[in-house]
Formats: structure tokens, sequence, C-alpha cells
């Protein structure tokens, strides 16, 4: 029994040696039911969770949820937010997986944001302060704690704005203890070509050449032919225009075909039938 009861105890020890995370402030996620503490802060508005101010899909945090902190310009520079000793975060060992403590933040100022890990009986060896250097976009800050390895903590400390403000300021914060973010860049979009059906190079200075429309081609090549099937234009570039002559010499009015291809890095498209021209004097 006894020694049952020993086992019990290394596996609860155990248990609480991790932290919770990431803190991602989604209502079924974490952090957004934790009771988080405003300090220094002049009358200490609590801490919201709101909708994110920059949801881009294809941004670097779609989050659905954050945390909204007011920091007032009576509050003092470190004023912040915390978590309960032992509560929330839970109890962690500063090791090779968690010495980079990584947070998220959407500011509309460049000004220190400071994170504090705090021990069961208030010691701590002070707040490390990483300066923003986006605006009006979210970034992630990284703080290395490589120093602390081997301490354990039970408390995280934030302070979103650490300076003295003339006005208010909205910080917003998010996804604490995430993973690096590794920008993807989006797939290119696929190259479209259109050809216009209608010239009519008569000197009026409108629609006095002729090309098709492309979007997202990097290169080009498209070649006009008479009824009769003779080659009286080539295109092989995205800029060629036709001028609406042959050999020097206007080409009569009448219909004329089209045929064309064009593409990016990625991809290439080919129209199936050749497009009918209407040439007109």
């Amino acid at each position: 029994m006894r020694k049952n009861f020993f086992f019990l105890l290394i596996l609860m020890a155990y248990a609480v040696q991790a932290q919770n995370g990431p803190i991602d402030f989604e209502p079924n996620g974490i952090g957004q039911s934790w009771n988080w503490k405003v300090f220094e802060n002049s009358n200490n508005p609590p801490l919201e969770f709101v909708a994110n101010p920059d949801p881009d899909p294809m941004g670097m945090n779609p989050s659905a949820t954050v945390a909204k902190f007011t920091a007032l310009p009576q509050g003092a520079p470190f004023a912040g937010c915390e978590t309960l000793h032992g509560a929330g975060v839970g109890t962690f060992t500063i090791d090779n997986n968690n010495t980079i403590i990584r947070v998220m933040v959407y500011k509309n100022t460049i000004s220190d944001v400071g994170v504090k890990l705090v021990r069961f009986d208030n010691w701590s060896l002070g707040e490390i302060k990483v300066a923003n250097t986006k605006i009006n976009e979210w970034e992630q800050l990284e703080f290395d704690f490589s120093d602390h390895f081997g301490l354990t903590y039970d408390q995280w400390v934030f302070f979103p704005d650490f300076r003295n403000r003339t006005g208010t300021e909205i910080v917003y914060f998010d996804n604490i203890f995430g993973e690096q973010y590794t920008f993807i860049p989006p797939p290119p979009s696929p190259p479209t070509m259109e050809f216009p059906n209608v010239f009519t190079p008569n000197g009026d200075g409108v629609n006095d050449t002729y090309a098709p429309k492309m979007e997202h081609a990097e290169w080009a090549q498209w070649e006009v032919f008479s009824r009769d099937g003779q080659r009286v234009y080539t295109g092989r570039t995205v800029e060629a225009k036709w001028d609406g002559r042959v050999n020097g010499h206007l080409a009569p009015a009448g219909v004329y075909f089209v045929l064309g291809r064009c593409g990016n890095s990625t991809t290439s498209i080919v129209p199936e039938e050749a497009i009918s021209l209407h040439l007109q004097r």
C-alpha cells in the first residue's frame, strides 16, 4: 500500500510539471476561462476576449478570438496581466522544449513588450522585454529564457506596452507558447488569357492595337492567322501588340483567327480553339 501511495505521488508531481498551451483564447480552447488579473493599470479594466482584428486566413494569425488589453495613460509603464499561481498555465520547468516563449501581438505603436515568469513564492528573475517592429499587423515575438534553464515556475506575467503613455493604447495578443510561425507563400494564381474579338486599327486612337488580355502570366506566345491559314502576326512576349499591319501594310478588314498560350512558373494554359477576330476599319 505504501509503495502504491508513493507511486501515486510521483505521478501527481509529474503531472503538474507541464505548461498548458498554446494559449489561444478560443471559447473551447485554452486561456479564455482562466482567472486573469490586471494590475497597475489605473482602474484595471479587465482583460477582454474579442474577435481578431486581422483574421486573414493567409496571414500570421487567422484565429477567431484573441485577448485585448486596454493600457490606460494613467497606468504604470509596467501595467499588465497575469495568471494565478499554479492555475491556468500550470507548473512547468524551463528545459530544451520551452526556453523560447513566443507570443503574437497586434499593436498600433512600437514599444517594449515584457514577459515574466514567477515562482510559487513570488520569486522571479524579472521580465524579459522585446519591442515589436510592426504596427497594425500581427507579429510573433520571441522571449529567450535560456538563462532560466532548470527553474520551475507556476505563473505567467505579460506587460503589453512597457512605457509611459500619453493616451490609451489597445494591444491584442494571442498564441502564447505557440509554435514558431513560418511564412508559407500562397500558390501563384493561375494565368488567364482572353482574346478580344473586335479590332479597329483605323488610327483614331481607340482600339488601334491588338493583344490578348492576360493576368498572372509570365510568358506568352500567340499568333494571328488569315482565313486561308496564313500567319500574319506572332506575339512572343506578354507585352506584344499587333498594329494591324502585315509586312508593313495595313491588313484588309475581315475575319482572322487567333491562337495562343501563356503561363507562369507553375502553370500554363492552351486554348483549345482559335478565336475569331473581326478586323474593322
